[in-house]
């Protein structure tokens, strides 16, 4: 969807499509990254804090209820007030009989042109996460953490059975359209081999609209992904939309029992992993 300033606006209008994603079938609702504002991080801006709320607060009050109403799990990106100058870009996951089951602190924090979000997020410090809801077990991971794949990695070896990542990215509209759709591709390859190395499916979920007085456009694109890859659904990159895709988190038995990647994973060779560079000398 896409945003104004008005964070009860943006809150309701997400609340009114959770509605329509039940009453098509959803049972896992997944909203993108920072739902209730506009994407703040394109500037540094200290007024930007007061858009900050602790968690669980009053948005994951008022989406419990709804969660509980609904019969639905609710996957909530809200910019976490954790203490005085503390600040975390932090997703809520609102369970089916409406109980909150905790939260996943962003662990990867950019800082680029217009994506200055080490200005005002504090890296996560809870480590990667599952939430075992009514309907399966999820890992949550947020918008930069999804180029990572030790990220994803850890939080399927954890017990995902899904991964989804709520995100706000987009295009600079002074770029070419070659530009463009290459970003596109490199974002949906990189989370679509999430999918294949883990035999998971992945749930990407995108903002769109023009921000930053229209120098951003966010090229929505959201989609999901089977074990091996392939496309179940993808969005447009220009309208707002609400879908409902069936997942068989059986398949990944399937995947990982014929592509068995789990099995022969060298655990015993990966300590290099953790290295910062591994310099020759």
């Amino acid at each position: 969807m896409s945003c104004t300033s008005d964070k009860e606006a943006n809150l309701q209008k997400a609340m009114k499509e959770v509605r329509v994603a039940a009453a098509k079938g959803a049972q896992i609702v997944c909203l993108q990254e920072l739902f209730t504002s506009l994407y703040f991080c394109d500037v540094e801006d200290y007024e930007n804090f007061k858009l900050a709320e602790a968690i669980p607060g009053p948005s994951t009050e008022a989406l419990g209820k709804l969660a509980a109403e609904l019969k639905v799990v609710i996957i909530a990106s809200l910019f976490e007030r954790r203490a005085q100058g503390i600040y975390h870009n932090t997703t809520a996951v609102l369970d089916a009989d409406g109980a909150y089951l905790g939260k996943y602190r962003k662990m990867h924090i950019p800082d680029d042109p217009a994506y200055y979000e080490k200005f005002y997020f504090t890296p996560g410090d809870l480590g990667y996460k599952i939430f075992k809801t009514k309907y399966a077990s999820i890992g949550v991971l947020i918008c930069w953490d999804q180029w990572y794949p030790e990220a994803s990695r850890i939080t399927a070896l954890m017990g995902a059975e899904i991964l989804f990542y709520p995100t706000a990215i987009g295009w600079a509209t002074s770029q070419d359209e070659a530009t463009n759709t290459e970003q596109y591709n490199a974002w949906q390859t990189m989370q679509r081999s999430h999918a294949v190395a883990n035999g998971v499916h992945v749930v990407s979920v995108n903002r769109v609209g023009f921000e930053q007085n229209g120098a951003m456009k966010f090229w929505g694109g959201s989609f999901v992904a089977g074990p091996f890859g392939a496309l179940l659904y993808q969005a447009s990159h220009d309208e707002e939309e609400t879908f409902v895709v069936e997942i068989d988190t059986a398949a990944t038995d399937r995947y990982r029992t014929h592509w068995p990647f789990m099995r022969d994973r060298r655990i015993d060779s990966y300590q290099p992993i953790t290295k910062r560079y591994i310099d020759q000398d």
